[in-house]
Parts: structure tokens; C-alpha cells; sequence
């Protein structure tokens, strides 16, 4: 929700004003950093320090200039991942260290240590292919896999450290320059906010002085860098100049700028570096307001002093530089040595989780907008689904819904029977979303307040009283610290918005950093986890509704590293522009490669009115990215799916029944997803990492690793060019079944009707050969499956099947998980996880076999008992697809389908 009601804010005044937010320059501790680096002090170890114990290597480390010592301390941790964490050797009080988003204390491993040459300090892994290789001075650490220097950490002396330091209200300016750190002590200290920081009209005043760290880390032959969202930009990270850092800091930003490295709702600090042969991982464990500077070195040869006939050349290899700089907390990071991409992915979710299984109800279509007025309105576009044979799953309602701006209420005229509604809804099989946001109107008759108020759970300001701050819709709010979720029925679930948290007339219209959190931590150290916490109890809370039995749905605005086991993500209040459209591909991919499969982007923009082509247009796109909600803003033209002519609403309704035909593939790859750390959506160079040619794409992707989406992104196309990796590939065109050899790139006509979907040849796609109305219709339609031959004429799948909500497939292995294999002209169907067990009389209807060069003579299927069975087939020689249908083979036994 965006735009203010009290004071009737326009929305385009608001929209992405930059007098509001901070640029780099405008940050305190960016300043501080950029000045004290440029004077070149150095770090060292002391090697006499050198302790090792139980789990870790510890040794000192001291600034030349200070000589206040600070504490390392590197750790090996299973699956290949090293540990760094810097920190003050004695603080004046305990510095943050970020909770909650590890799954648990990471299992470490013993490194053993050795001396190097002098100076030096060795940490290897048991194999030994894995080590550190530490430097006593200056300090820099080398690591090092199979004897390829991989990543150099402050090579470039960037490390840096604020030590706490107490606040004497009585010194003088000049005792307060000198008893800051020395990182400080220059010229014009009040522009570097010490002790406090002015922005606008807001003062932030900091208890202990300055406190930020930094560090940098020099990638080897790495100029293809991937990660730290959440920014409205290319999905390769750019090179950044003198204040144009990309900054990590969640902020309500309504009609964010594209192309721009401001912060926005969420923050994962982790970042992916990838060449040719390795792909690596750095994660950054910190939940203050954080900036990252990247600079790529490219390889460069030169000639040297010509030496007889032939002149010697030296070649140095390019190198790009990651600077990382927070504001407070400690220096703790993971270095995920791959070798891989699906090694990172599975190291960065062994240590902060994997995507939380969704409901199935999640994955089809829901439609939302600021706001459906009462219950009328929510019945008759319930029908209009109906009428027009649309199937969608969830309706959702945004804050109109409550009583007067009061989460967790019914405005009593317009939802005098919210109870009827919901089995309205019930009874088409469908569920019920509504909003929660963490600010809490100030009202002593409102329970929610009361309650909360009553149990402390409300942020405080540095006077110790609740913090009052100005919701965006119900005027003056306390901002909740820890949030709970009851008084619900079964198919009502939950959407976190504004919790960046969001807070009208704040600095940068968020909580000012000096506010006070449970545990007595400033704001400022855990700002970006505060979505985080909003949709982890919200989560827990819907969990402890069913007394643990369901699983949860609730899609945040906001979240930090490991939101993904707690649900689903968008990208915001984005616009009904062609360019929204574009960028949203390369801001979900970075989502996805960063942890969060579940995410998705408003179909056809939030802000404004799109024209027809560009809503068909994001319809289709919407179809094949992981969340598929349609939603707009309350100044809007209404927009539900056939109110733009007979024509286009059969455009629209196609893409919506394309991706529940496809659901049954979507819910196999959520479960890769969480159980194996795989994608759902995937940028090419995760499935061709040794294609240089993919490395910089972001118009298409992968879904999976069977189907390569091309969204239309343009207006008026009539051709889109498409690029097929894999030279040794073949791709067929999933509506005219025209094969391509991979490793070129196709021209494909895409009238208004036309996506370019492509399946990759040695794939099998399971589908439902029947739609619904919406999930819950489908649970026992027939599959059919999708059989696309490799070029050496063999195919392998998957279908993951549960009861679709609970959280038995977990607790009591109710699942079924099936391989589907094709080789050497037979078709088989075996148990790929003997563990699960699962009821289904769903059986596979038809079976579509795409680039079978020739017609065969009679399909035989063989049973498990034994009985073999003659098929009824059509074979089309101009297409090469052999067509079977009329089946009946259940899709819980074993059987084979024999092509002769």
C-alpha cells in the first residue's frame, strides 16, 4: 500500500523523491571510510597471538597507527565454506552479531595449521586443496584451491574498524577529536557524524561514537559478479564510481527509479562471483545499512623490453575488487568456495536455509488492488473468474479492508460478514489474502494496541517510551517489535507490506537508527532484519493456527538473507512501463541465485494505467516467474483480466490456464528448491557455466532446467530474437514443436498470442492435461507428459506430488516422488525416493514425444503385474512428435512404455 491519506500525499509527489533518501555522500560512515583509506594505514598480525581451539584459528590483529588490537578468528565449516569474523578484543559493550538467520551453529571442520614462508600463516582443509594463506603484514589472507589463489581478502588495505567508545557530555570538541578513533582525526569532523548525524530535520544521535567496519576482497580472473539485492538494475553488477555504491537498505521507495543502486524494500548481503570453470560466493553477515563498491580490473598483457628477435610479453590477469562497508555491528562473513553454482547455492542454503515449500494454492494466480470495496465486490469478481472460465486462486485485500486502518479487524459496513465471504471462497476451493502491516494505531480500544502495549512488545525511542512514528495510513503508530497472528479462519493467510519498516515522516520515511529494539540494540544495527522478523513471526504464527499441521503463506515487501524459509517475496511498487516489465527479469533472477525462489513482480505495475499490449504482455511474462499476483494502486483503472475486450481477455486467459497446466512442474521444482537449493528460475549461466556468451543475459531465462522462457518486452514486436545455449543442445518451440540446434540464436514471430517458450531437448515436463478453476479442482485431473529427445535421443524428469498443504510430506514421508526416463525407445516410470508414500489415483492421460525421428510401428505399455497393453498413437513426420492419449497408467507404480 502507497500513498498517504491523512495529509492526501499524491503518490507522484512522493515517487522517488531525492531530496528524501541518501545518496553515498550523504552517509556519514561512507565519508569516514573514503577519508581515512585514502591515507593508506595499514593492519598486521601478530604471529605470536596465534591461538587454535576447539572449532577456530584466533590470532590479533593491530593498526599501525592505533595499536588497539582486534580479534580474528577463521573457522572451516562443512561443505567447503570458510568463516572470517573480526571484532573488537575488548569492547566497551558487546557489539551486534546478526541472530536468527543461520539455521543453527554452523557443523565447522578442523583446519590445520602450519607456518608458510616468513610472516606467514597457513589454515588447510583436511584433503588439503582448500587453504588460507595469511600474511602477517600487512594483513591480507589468500585463498587458495587447488593451488589457484581464488580470492584475496584486503589486498587492498580496506579494512576497517570504529572501536565503541564511551560519550562524556562534558568534553570539548577538541577532546572529542582526539579521543575518537583514529580513523577520524582530520579536518571538518562535524561533516563526518560521530556522535551525531544530521539528515533533513532528523538528528540521529549515537550513544557510543562511530562504529563501522569495512573490507575488501579481490576476486581472481572474476569479472561476472551476481548477487546483493534488492536494487532495480541489470542482474550482472556494475562497476561503481566515487558515490555511486550500491547500497543495502531497505526503504519504502514508491516508483523506485530502474537502473539505479539505491536501496529499496530488502537487503541480502551475498554476493556471486562466476568464470569459466569456478563459481564462488561471499556473504556478508550484517543487518546495518551496508554499501558495496565493485571494481573490475581487466586483464591486461604487455610487452616488455625486447629481449633478441622476439619481444617477451607478461599477461595480468584481470581481478575485480569488492569493497564492503557497514555501519556497525562486526566483520562476519562466509566464503563459499563452490566449485560450481549449484555447490554455492547449496552452501549459502546450508547455512541460512532453503526455500520453504510452498501450498500449492500459492503457485497459481492471485489477484489483488488497492482495493475491493465490500463484499459485493469481492463476490461479483470472484464470478467474473467464473464467467470467463479464468482460474485463479487467492483474492486478496489491501488495508481498505480493516476498520479505520486497525490490522486484524472487519470494517464493519462494507465486511459486515467477513466469515461468509471466506466460505464463499471456500467453496470454490480458493483462499482469502489480506494485509499486515508492523505499525499499530495508537487507539485504547483496539486489542491489538492494548495487548501489545501491555506485553512491551512496541519498538522504544532512547527516552525508554514506545516509539512513536506516523503510519502511511492510520496517522500516529507505535511499530510493533515482535508480531503474532491469530483470530483467523483456515483459508485466510497473510501479506507483510511496509515493513521496511516503513514510517512516515522518519528519515528517508523509515525508523529513525537510534530507536530501541528488545535487548537494548539500536535500530541502526538490525534495520534490514526488521522485515525479516515481520514475516518470520507472521509465519510462526499461521503455523501455530493449525497447531502445526499447515503450511504458512505470507509475501513480504521486505527481508533480509534467509527470508526464503519463511515465504514468498515481490519487487514492489513498481509502474505500468514497458521498462518495469523488462527490469523485473534480472531483478528476479538476482532474487532467486541470492536464496529466494518464491518471487514475482505486480503484473502490469502497480502505478498507473497500463495500455492493453503491455498488460497481455506481462500476463505472459507472469506466467513463468515463481509468484504471479495481479495488483494496482487505489487511483487506478480497475483491471481484472476481461474488462479490455473479448480478444485480449482470451490472451490473458491462456497464460493463466498455461501456467496451471504447468503446475505440476512448478511444484517439482519448488521442492528442488527445498530439499536441494536449486533455482526456480534461473539465469542461462547457471545451467551453461561454461558458455561465456550467457554470462551477461538477462532478457531470458531458465525455468528449470527443461524451459527457457523469452519474455516479449517490447512494445509492437513482431520478432524476438532468441538466443539457445548449448552447441551440443537441441531445443524444440513448445507451441509449433519446431526443433533448433543449440549454440545460435533464432528469430521467432510473436504476434500477440506468441511467448517464445522453449523446452530443451533430454527434458521430460510433466503437465495437467485438465484445468480447474483453480488448484484445489486439479488435485485428481490426469497428467500428461512432455518428452523432448535429446540429440542422442534419451530424456529424463521428475514429478514431486503431496497433499498439496500440509506439512506431513515432512513428518510422515506422505509424498511421491517419480523419475521418468527415455531410453533407447522405452519410456520409464520408477520411484526416485523409496522413502515416500502417497495415495493418488491421478493417472498420465497422455504422453507427447517430441523429436522422434521415426514413426514407429505399434506403443506397447508394460505394467507392473506384468500385462503388456497395445497404444493408439499418432505420428506427425513433419513435426517429429508421436502423440499418445486415452491412457490410463497410474502415476504412483512403476510401468514403461515400449516404442517399437
Amino acid at each position: 500500500m502507497e500513498a498517504a491519506e491523512k495529509e492526501e500525499i499524491s503518490v507522484k509527489d512522493e515517487a522517488v523523491d531525492k531530496n528524501i533518501f541518501r545518496d553515498c555522500n550523504r552517509i556519514a560512515f561512507y565519508r569516514r571510510q573514503k577519508q581515512w583509506l585514502s591515507k593508506k594505514s595499514t593492519y598486521q598480525v601478530l604471529l605470536d597471538s596465534v591461538t587454535t581451539v576447539e572449532d577456530s584459528t584466533r590470532f590479533q590483529i593491530i593498526n599501525e597507527a592505533s595499536k588497539v588490537p582486534l580479534l580474528a578468528e577463521i573457522y572451516g565449516i562443512e561443505g567447503n565454506i570458510f568463516r572470517l569474523k573480526i571484532n573488537e578484543e575488548s569492547p566497551l559493550k558487546p557489539r551486534y552479531e546478526v541472530p536468527d538467520v543461520l539455521t543453527s551453529k554452523p557443523s565447522t571442520v578442523r583446519l590445520i595449521p602450519s607456518l608458510g614462508d616468513t610472516g606467514s600463516l597457513i589454515l588447510a582443509n583436511e584433503k588439503g586443496d582448500l587453504r588460507c594463506h595469511i600474511t602477517a603484514n600487512p594483513f591480507k589472507i589468500d585463498l587458495v584451491s587447488e593451488e589457484e589463489v581464488v580470492m584475496s581478502i584486503n589486498s587492498l588495505g580496506q579494512l576497517y574498524f570504529e572501536h565503541l567508545q564511551i560519550l562524556h557530555k562534558q568534553r570539548t570538541a577538541k577532546e572529542n577529536e582526539e579521543e575518537a578513533s583514529v580513523d577520524t582525526s582530520q579536518e571538518n569532523q562535524e561533516d563526518l557524524g560521530l556522535w551525531e548525524e544530521k539528515f533533513g530535520k532528523f538528528v540521529d544521535i549515537k550513544a557510543n561514537g562511530p562504529s563501522s567496519i569495512g573490507l575488501d576482497f579481490s576476486l581472481h580472473e572474476f569479472e561476472h559478479l551476481y548477487g546483493i539485492p534488492q536494487h532495480a538494475e541489470s542482474h550482472q553488477l556494475k562497476n561503481t564510481g566515487d558515490g555511486d555504491a550500491y547500497r543495502l537498505y531497505n526503504l519504502d521507495v514508491y516508483g523506485y527509479q530502474i537502473h539505479d543502486k539505491m536501496g529499496i524494500y530488502g537487503s541480502v548481503p551475498y554476493l556471486l562471483a562466476h568464470k569459466l570453470g569456478r563459481t564462488i560466493g561471499i556473504f556478508w553477515l550484517n543487518a546495518s545499512e551496508t554499501l558495496v563498491e565493485i571494481n573490475t580490473e581487466p586483464a591486461v598483457e604487455y610487452t616488455l623490453t625486447q629481449m633478441g628477435p622476439v619481444a617477451a610479453k607478461q599477461k595480468v590477469r584481470s581481478r575485480t575488487h569488492v569493497h564492503w562497508m557497514s555501519e556497525s555491528g562486526i566483520i562476519d562473513v562466509f566464503l563459499l568456495t563452490g566449485p560450481t553454482p549449484s555447490d554455492v547455492f547449496r552452501q549459502y542454503s546450508h547455512l541460512t536455509g532453503t526455500q520453504a515449500m510452498p501450498p500449492l494454492f500459492s503457485l497459481g494466480y492471485h489477484q489483488c488492488r488497492w482495493n475491493y470495496e465490500d463484499e459485493q465486490d469481492v463476490k461479483a469478481v470472484d464470478a467474473g473468474f467464473d464467467e470467463h472460465d479464468i482460474p485463479y486462486d487467492a483474492m486478496w485485500l489491501d488495508i481498505e479492508h480493516t476498520e479505520g486502518k486497525r490490522y486484524f479487524t472487519w470494517d464493519k459496513k462494507r465486511f459486515a460478514n467477513p466469515k461468509k465471504m471466506q466460505e464463499l471462497l471456500r467453496s470454490k476451493k480458493r483462499k482469502l489474502v489480506v494485509i499486515s502491516d508492523p505499525h499499530i494505531k495508537i487507539d485504547p480500544d483496539y486489542s491489538v494496541y492494548v495487548k501489545a502495549k501491555d506485553q512491551g512488545f512496541f519498538v522504544r525511542n532512547q527516552e525508554g517510551e514506545d516509539f512513536e512514528g506516523v503510519g502511511k495510513w492510520n496517522g500516529d503508530s507505535y511499530y510493533i517489535d515482535i508480531i503474532n497472528v491469530g483470530g483467523s479462519t483456515d483459508i485466510l493467510f497473510l501479506w507483510n507490506d511496509m515493513n521496511e519498516p516503513s514510517v512516515f515522516r522518519g528519515p528517508e520515511q523509515t525508523m529513525q537508527k537510534n530507536a530501541i529494539h528488545h535487548g537494548n540494540w539500536e535500530h541502526r544495527e538490525l534495520h534490514n532484519i526488521y522485515g525479516f522478523y515481520h514475516q518470520m513471526a507472521t509465519a510462526e504464527g499461521l503455523i501455530q493456527r493449525s497447531k502445526g499441521k499447515e503450511r504458512p503463506f505470507v509475501l513480504t515487501r521486505s527481508f533480509f538473507a534467509g527470508s526464503q524459509k519463511y515465504g514468498a517475496v515481490w519487487t514492489g511498487d513498481n509502474t505500468a512501463e514497458w521498462s518495469y516489465l523488462k527490469i523485473s527479469i534480472p531483478m528476479l533472477l538476482t532474487l532467486s541465485i541470492t536464496g529466494i525462489s518464491f518471487c514475482g513482480a505486480d503484473i502490469g505495475g502497480f502505478i498507473g494505467n497500463p495500455e492493453t499490449e503491455l498488460l497481455v504482455r506481462w500476463y505472459q511474462a507472469g506466467a513463468y516467474q515463481p509468484f504471479f499476483r495481479g495488483h494496482a494502486t487505489m487511483n487506478t483503472k480497475r483491471r481484472e483480466p476481461w474488462l479490455f475486450g473479448e480478444e485480449h481477455t482470451r490472451l490473458i486467459r491462456e497464460a493463466i490456464r498455461e501456467r496451471y497446466g504447468l503446475l505440476p512442474y512448478w511444484y517439482s521444482l519448488f521442492y528442488h528448491a527445498h530439499v536441494a537449493s536449486q533455482p526456480v528460475m534461473r539465469p542461462l549461466w547457471v545451467e551453461f557455466p561454461n558458455e561465456l556468451k550467457t554470462f551477461d543475459m538477462e532478457d531470458e531465462y531458465m525455468l528449470g532446467s527443461a524451459l527457457l522462457i523469452h519474455p516479449v518486452t517490447e512494445p509492437k514486436a513482431t520478432i524476438v530474437d532468441v538466443f539457445l545455449p548449448g552447441s551440443n543442445e537441441v531445443w524444440y518451440d513448445c507451441k509449433t514443436f519446431a526443433c533448433w540446434e543449440g549454440g545460435c540464436t533464432v528469430k521467432i514471430p510473436v504476434a500477440l498470442d506468441t511467448i517464445p517458450v522453449f523446452q530443451r531437448g533430454g527434458s521430460v515436463v510433466p503437465i495437467k492435461t485438465t484445468i480447474g478453476k483453480s488448484t484445489g479442482w486439479m488435485t485428481e485431473s490426469s497428467y500428461g507428459l512432455r518428452v523432448a529427445l535429446s540429440t542422442k535421443g534419451s530424456s529424463v524428469g521428475e514429478l514431486y506430488l503431496d497433499d498439496g498443504h500440509s506439512f506431513q510430506y515432512l513428518h510422515q514421508q506422505q509424498f511421491l516422488h517419480r523419475k521418468f526416463s527415455f531410453c533407447s525407445s522405452v519410456l520409464i516410470n520408477s520411484s526416485a525416493d523409496q522413502r515416500g508414500h502417497y495415495p493418488s489415483k491421478c493417472v498420465v492421460e497422455q504422453i507427447l514425444v517430441l523429436g522422434l525421428r521415426k514413426e514407429p510401428s505399434s506403443v506397447i505399455t508394460h505394467s507392473s503385474d506384468g500385462k503388456d497393453q497395445p497404444v493408439a498413437f499418432m505420428y506427425c513426420a513433419k513435426t517429429s512428435t508421436l502423440s499418445l492419449k486415452n491412457l490410463s497408467l497410474n502415476i504412483a507404480t512403476d510401468w514403461e512404455v515400449h516404442i517399437i
